[in-house]
């Protein structure tokens, strides 16, 4: 299980006995969760005022932060494309696995100063996160544009001989060149029939130059051949071909052309290979920075709900629990258990006032503890597909 539940309660005389009251009811007696004591400094509380509005603020700040740190993560999958089993050594936070980081967290003084007030702390966060969702739009446009264009002259490269580029299956020297009168066309013929082709061909239309058919590539399915007649009898050739059965090829063959395609396809498959380092890099980088800012705002909003919810001075432990699928009924139950006496009015309060302004209550989610979820299962392969080229369109 990767889910998470950040909770808090109010110190009894110390906070050690609030921790050590959670842990024997939930781990002792019953081992229904693995436990973490989460630290949480000592912030500038401020006024009531601006507290109650900057928890409205960071239940927002919490889903967008959220969301940037899932495409970020998403967005990695997309590129590593084969080495999808990578991608989670990838998804570090501060060089560990974000597991280890949660449980370990450390608050981060350099980033986000604590004698800085909450609102200034939740505007560095929200600038900085908001700078990697732009730039993430940018960089994820500017590849996907690159590799769409890649897989669209590979595609052309591929596939059936009725729809695929011929540039790379054709000589010169299978076509009659500049001459005025004579052409050499490209007929795809199914493998069954080959026999009819070469007993017909000569005879599809006049002037077919006798025995100039040549097989010269095969797929699965059918064969491309050539065949030289003169220009005046293309239309009559093409048509009887198509009542025959056989595909006659738009194609006329282009040095220059076919040179600028191979070239065009190398050009972009070395800016492919050359862009791919960079990216991963800033993936790797920047997924760590928004997650550990993430984990900082679900500090910050259990340390401003405890403040609301428990009052002055500010004496409350933040415990980090791990429960298993299996528990988390009972845990939930356990949990009401111990700590209802904190707020026995709770269902008669979500019944009546469901909008209490910065306690963010809603029927699913409010507890008489403080309770946010963090769910470190940031990809499904399974039951979603990566974001397809069109969806970092409608981001940007």
């Amino acid at each position: 299980m990767t889910e998470f539940w950040l909770i808090s309660a109010p110190g009894e005389k110390t906070c050690q006995q609030t921790w050590d009251k959670m842990m024997a009811a939930t781990t002792r007696a019953n081992n229904l969760s693995t436990n973490h004591k989460f630290n949480i400094p000592d912030l500038k509380v401020g006024t009531l005022d601006v507290l109650v509005g900057l928890s409205d603020e960071l239940a927002k700040l919490d889903s967008f932060v959220e969301s940037v740190v899932k495409k970020v993560a998403q967005y990695m999958a997309d590129v590593l494309e084969d080495s999808r089993d990578k991608v989670q050594e990838n998804l570090l936070a501060n060089g560990v696995d974000l597991v280890t980081y949660i449980t370990r967290f450390q608050w981060d003084m350099a980033k986000y100063p604590i004698k800085q007030s909450l609102k200034n702390i939740s505007e560095i966060i929200s600038k900085q996160v908001t700078q990697i969702d732009n730039d993430l739009k940018t960089r994820a446009s500017a590849y996907n544009n690159l590799k769409g264009n890649l897989q669209n002259l590979e595609r052309k490269n591929a596939g059936s001989l009725l729809t695929r580029s011929l540039a790379d299956i054709v000589k010169k020297e299978d076509f009659v060149l500049d001459s005025e009168y004579l052409i050499t066309l490209l007929a795809v013929v199914p493998k069954t029939a080959y026999t009819d082709w070469q007993k017909t061909y000569e005879t599809l239309a006049e002037m077919v130059v006798p025995r100039s058919s040549n097989l010269l590539f095969e797929d699965n399915d059918s064969g491309l051949f050539s065949v030289t007649l003169f220009r005046k009898a293309i239309d009559d050739f093409k048509h009887k071909a198509r009542e025959n059965k056989f595909t006659v090829r738009d194609f006329q063959y282009n040095e220059e052309e076919m040179k600028a395609d191979k070239e065009e396809m190398t050009r972009l498959s070395t800016d492919k290979k050359k862009q791919f380092g960079p990216l991963v890099r800033w993936l790797k980088v920047n997924f760590s920075e928004a997650f550990i800012a993430w984990i900082h705002i679900k500090a910050l909003r259990v340390f401003v709900e405890s403040v609301l919810r428990y009052g002055l001075p500010v004496n409350f432990q933040a415990m980090l629990l791990q429960p298993s699928k299996k528990t988390m009924k009972k845990l939930r139950e356990v949990l009401n258990d111990l700590y209802k006496h904190l707020d026995s009015s709770a269902a008669a309060i979500i019944d009546s006032a469901m909008d209490i302004p910065g306690l963010n209550l809603s029927q699913q989610e409010y507890y008489p503890y403080v309770y946010y979820k963090i769910d470190c299962n940031l990809l499904d392969f399974k039951c979603s597909h990566l974001p397809h080229r069109s969806y970092w369109k409608s981001q940007m």
